[in-house]
């Protein structure tokens, strides 16, 4: 097990919210470092070293859209960069525009999903995910968002409605997030777990960390897919500092 772990949140991830929880998010603030970022980068970098097949996949219509991402990603965090980015860890990492998703792994803490329309739905069609919370990127690349959440309590059919319409809405420019709060014996970053193998569920009193995401939900103006980014955070649970605000 690797034990990484921030010294705080910046929002108070026991808050109770319905379904999907959303709430504006600062488009210039979408990706994040904390206080983890030189551990969970060099956890980035193992984790894609020895799970590479599992951890990133992208069908042939994602390239465009990963490209723009990185370029994105670029602009906010690494501006100066030319065909190397210099970490705040002292890391350089090369730009490959031809490996997009590989290169994001290296430069931000994120994982990032790409969901293209098809149809009435939106696809996850490019992934680069190396801090799974129990589930397979393998078994949900290519699903539309109601396969992707199948098994999901409590998705049904009427969240699976207004989650579409809100994929639907999203506006370049105005990203939307959301988090949520689950409970963990052990503070691995890489947990991947099969739907037909669900993890046991438990509570504060039972768990030793507390896991949480901040994801993302953003419109890449140019290709107009919808990017998902999930920031992990992992805390000590006997230990959970006073939260900070505001949230967000």
């Amino acid at each position: 097990m690797t034990t990484i772990l921030q010294s705080s949140l910046p929002y108070d991830p026991l808050t109770e919210t319905a379904l999907p929880g959303i709430g504006a998010a600062d488009a210039d603030d979408w990706l994040r470092r904390d206080d983890a970022f030189d551990a969970q980068m060099r956890r980035r970098a193992e984790v894609l070293r020895d799970h590479r097949k599992d951890v990133l996949a992208m069908d042939a219509q994602a390239f465009e859209p990963a490209q723009e991402l990185l370029e994105m990603a670029l602009a906010l965090h690494y501006p100066d960069a030319g065909d190397h980015a210099l970490r705040p860890d002292g890391v350089r990492v090369k730009i490959d525009r031809a490996k997009p998703l590989e290169t994001l792994c290296h430069l931000v803490q994120e994982d990032l999903c790409i969901l293209q329309k098809q149809g009435d739905e939106h696809v996850l069609t490019g992934a680069i995910l190396c801090f799974p919370a129990s589930w397979c990127l393998s078994e949900k690349f290519m699903r539309p968002l109601i396969g992707i959440h199948d098994r999901v309590d409590p998705y049904d059919a009427n969240i699976a409605r207004r989650v579409q319409r809100l994929f639907d809405g999203i506006q370049p420019g105005r990203p939307l997030w959301r988090f949520n709060a689950l409970w963990y014996h052990d503070a691995e970053l890489y947990q991947p777990r099969s739907v037909n193998d669900p993890r046991e569920i438990m509570d504060r009193g039972s768990a030793r960390f507390l896991r949480s995401e901040r994801q993302v939900l953003l419109r890449l103006p140019r290709t107009c897919a919808v990017v998902f980014s999930i920031h992990t955070y992992v805390l000590d649970a006997r230990t959970l500092p006073k939260m900070e605000n505001p949230a967000k």
